[in-house]
């Protein structure tokens, strides 16, 4: 599929190497303009129904997460660059699908087209359609520690799993639960259920999955009503699950 692109860099070389890159590397984008500042950023994002942006983090007279803010239903995927690797950690807060250094590895940004064209091929796949998790139903039984000993709860009846420090709220239908693990041990531990981690705080039944939106950022609404962030570094893996 053709991935509708803009590039927002306030460096003319960069842009330049970037956009014969594209040309060169990545056959499936569809540049529609370029941006040298958040204004003309937010004027193209503004003007064109858009699959892919590159972002430039460090800007004049602001920065992307700036422009970012301003944009109030985000349905692109935002693939930072910049030269600074401290800002890894806040792209990734930030709902980015990848994150290139400069200057630009050719392999790198093959990979990051791909992951993009990868979701949004599969997001087109899903629309108007009835989901249909590969899985089958979450089987068996679980155990969750207490002070007094440990509770085994059916691991079908979990919603979802919410990150609490070093604890994890483990949420059913109508009650939660606080538990002295790591939501990481919970990922371990229900690998091979029907379990996926959309979101560094979150883990979800998937088929509790009532409805996938797009949005800004992206989120899942479970079955009992609740909606819960996808962070789009995590959505290839959750749409992955759907046939």
């Amino acid at each position: 599929m053709k991935l509708k692109t803009i590039i927002v860099e306030d460096e003319a070389i960069s842009r330049d190497v970037l956009r014969n890159y594209i040309s060169k590397y990545c056959p499936n984008i569809e540049l529609l303009g370029e941006a040298s500042n958040i204004e003309e950023g937010y004027e193209l994002i503004q003007k064109h129904e858009l699959d892919l942006v590159f972002l430039d983090v460090e800007m004049p007279f602001g920065n992307a997460f700036d422009l970012l803010e301003k944009v109030e239903n985000k349905t692109f995927e935002i693939v930072f660059v910049t030269a600074y690797d401290h800002y890894a950690i806040e792209a990734l807060n930030n709902q980015a699908t990848y994150y290139l250094l400069k200057p630009i590895s050719i392999d790198e940004l093959i990979k990051a087209v791909n992951l993009v064209t990868e979701i949004k091929e599969k997001e087109n796949e899903l629309e108007n359609t009835i989901l249909k998790p590969k899985t089958n139903t979450a089987v068996g039984k679980i155990t969750i520690p207490q002070q007094d000993g440990f509770e085994v709860v059916n691991v079908k009846d979990i919603f979802f799993c919410k990150a609490d420090d070093n604890y994890t709220e483990i949420y059913f239908e109508n009650t939660k639960k606080l538990v002295s693990k790591t939501l990481k041990y919970f990922e371990d531990a229900l690998k091979e259920n029907s379990f996926a981690r959309v979101h560094k705080s979150y883990l979800v039944n998937v088929n509790e999955i009532a409805k996938y939106k797009k949005g800004k950022g992206g989120s899942v609404v479970l079955s009992n009503g609740k909606e819960i962030m996808v962070s789009s570094s995590k959505k290839a893996n959750l749409l992955s699950y759907f046939k």
